[in-house]
Order: C-alpha cells, then sequence, then structure tokens
C-alpha cells in the first residue's frame, strides 16, 4: 500500500510539472508600443503567429498614435516601440529612452477625398498644393489630431502649403482625437479628405463616395523603426525577448513575412531593413 501511496506521489508531481511547462512558456512575452496603422490594417494579425511560433514569445500590442506610443515607451510601460515619425524617434533614442534604432518597412501616405472634389485637386501628386486648395476652398477636412505619425505628417504637409489649419478648427477641419480608422469612418460620414497610409485605407472597408486623389509625392514616404526601450532607463523592460522581436522583424524570415501581406492583391508594406 505504501509503495502504492508513493507512486501515486510520484505520478502527481510528474503530472504537475507536465503542466507547469506551458505555464511557464506562456509567461514569456513582450509589450510592444506600436501605432493604430499597423495593427488596423491587419499586419500584426498577419506576422504575430508567424514570430509566436517560432519564438514561443507572446506579443501584446497597444496601439496608439506614434506620439503615445512613445509615451508609453519613455514611462517604461513597453520594452519595445515600432513607430513611423523618424523625427520623434531620433528625439526618444537622443534623449536616452530607446536604444538600437532599426529601419523595418514603409509604406506611404496619401490624401483621401471625396468622390465630387469641391476643392479640384484629384489626379495631383503635389500634397502640399492640394491642402492649399482643400483650405481655400473651405472643403471638409478630418484630422487625427492625436499626436500621430500621420498627424505630424499632415502638419508638416500645411505647412509647406503656408496654410494654418488651427484657423479652420470647427469650420472646415475638424480634429478626431482617434486613430487611422476612426478618422477614415468620420471623413466618410462627413464626406472629407483625410491624409492617411496607404496600408489602412487598402484594409478600410467603409469608404462611402471617398477614394485617393493625391499620391506619389516624394514628401508622402512613411518609414516605420523598430527600436528597444533602455533598459538602463527601466530595469524591468525584457531585453532578450524584445531584441529577439526586432531581430525577427529585420531578419529574412520577418522581411518576407512583411511582404507577403495583402488586401485585394495589394502590398500594404514594403521590407526596408537595412543588413
Amino acid at each position: 500500500m505504501a509503495l502504492n501511496r508513493r507512486s501515486l506521489l510520484a505520478l502527481a508531481l510528474a503530472a504537475s510539472a507536465a503542466f507547469a511547462l506551458p505555464t511557464h512558456a506562456q509567461d514569456k512575452s513582450i509589450v510592444v508600443a506600436s501605432t493604430t496603422s499597423t495593427e488596423q490594417s491587419g499586419l500584426f494579425g498577419h506576422i504575430l503567429p508567424t514570430f509566436t511560433k517560432k519564438t514561443g514569445i507572446a506579443v501584446k500590442v497597444v496601439a496608439l498614435g506614434t506620439g503615445q506610443a512613445l509615451d508609453v515607451g519613455r514611462r517604461g510601460d513597453a520594452d519595445v516601440v515600432f513607430v513611423h515619425d523618424r523625427a520623434a524617434e531620433d528625439k526618444f533614442v537622443t534623449e536616452g529612452f530607446g536604444v538600437d534604432r532599426r529601419d523595418v518597412m514603409y509604406n506611404d501616405f496619401v490624401l483621401i477625398g471625396p468622390k465630387s472634389d469641391p476643392a479640384k485637386v484629384a489626379g495631383g501628386k503635389d500634397v502640399a498644393a492640394a491642402l492649399k486648395a482643400v483650405a481655400a476652398a473651405k472643403a471638409p477636412f478630418v484630422s487625427r489630431g492625436d499626436k500621430s505619425g500621420t498627424h505630424a505628417a499632415e502638419l508638416r504637409y500645411f505647412k509647406d502649403a503656408g496654410v494654418d489649419p488651427n484657423e479652420g478648427k470647427g469650420t472646415w477641419y475638424r480634429e478626431t482625437g482617434s486613430g487611422m480608422g476612426p478618422a477614415l469612418n468620420t471623413a466618410s460620414s462627413m464626406n472629407a479628405y483625410i491624409l492617411a497610409d496607404r496600408g489602412t485605407w487598402l484594409s478600410f472597408k467603409n469608404r462611402g463616395e471617398l477614394d485617393i486623389v493625391v499620391e506619389g509625392d516624394r514628401k508622402m514616404f512613411n518609414p516605420y523603426g523598430v527600436i528597444l526601450v533602455n533598459p538602463a532607463k527601466h530595469a524591468h523592460v525584457k531585453q532578450a525577448e524584445g531584441r529577439a522581436f526586432m531581430d525577427w522583424l529585420v531578419s529574412a524570415e520577418g522581411q518576407a513575412a512583411i511582404a507577403s501581406y495583402k488586401v485585394g492583391g495589394e502590398q500594404l508594406f514594403f521590407p526596408d531593413a537595412r543588413h
């Protein structure tokens, strides 16, 4: 009887250890603060399962505008940031909040507008000239207004056009304070112009009467970078797992996964890692 009890105890301990292994594996995770464009375009849903299957590292994405994502990194509430505003990214690194920035991919911005085109800008390739025409016509324009990379680009283009959009607030210029998808929904309901990243636009379904009116301006190039939150600032940052994610993104496998993501046969993001 004693032998049977010992055997049962050994079996119970073995079973307990076996069940503990998956739990331990599930604890291997990182938090990535990223942009709404990478989340709402469906890119993360496409590439992250491949990364997790390969490494066993789960990725929790906090999707915000780039400015807010970088603030999350500054507070140490993320292990990695994956964003698209090079000036803000360089400042983040220079201030010591991030290390080891790497180029990952790019797409471009497009100016979306109603098919009726009240500002008469369709077919143009100069985004500043188009925004100047939108302001002159006082045609409805929706801004994310959320300190995102897209919002920062929009403000640069308005500045290039010699237009202060703040003067149009509450009339033709409307800020939503939201991500790309919700802002596009607002523009669709208002039949308004809006600056969007091409990836989110291609995956957006509620287009209504909206279409691309201006594209192809070199200024509208939209690169994305990934940065490790500085462990010297925040000791709890999961440096090994964060670097594993960054290494995978710029690896041949990660770059191929990014390139393979398409909507309606169109590629949304283009690999841009520098090896």
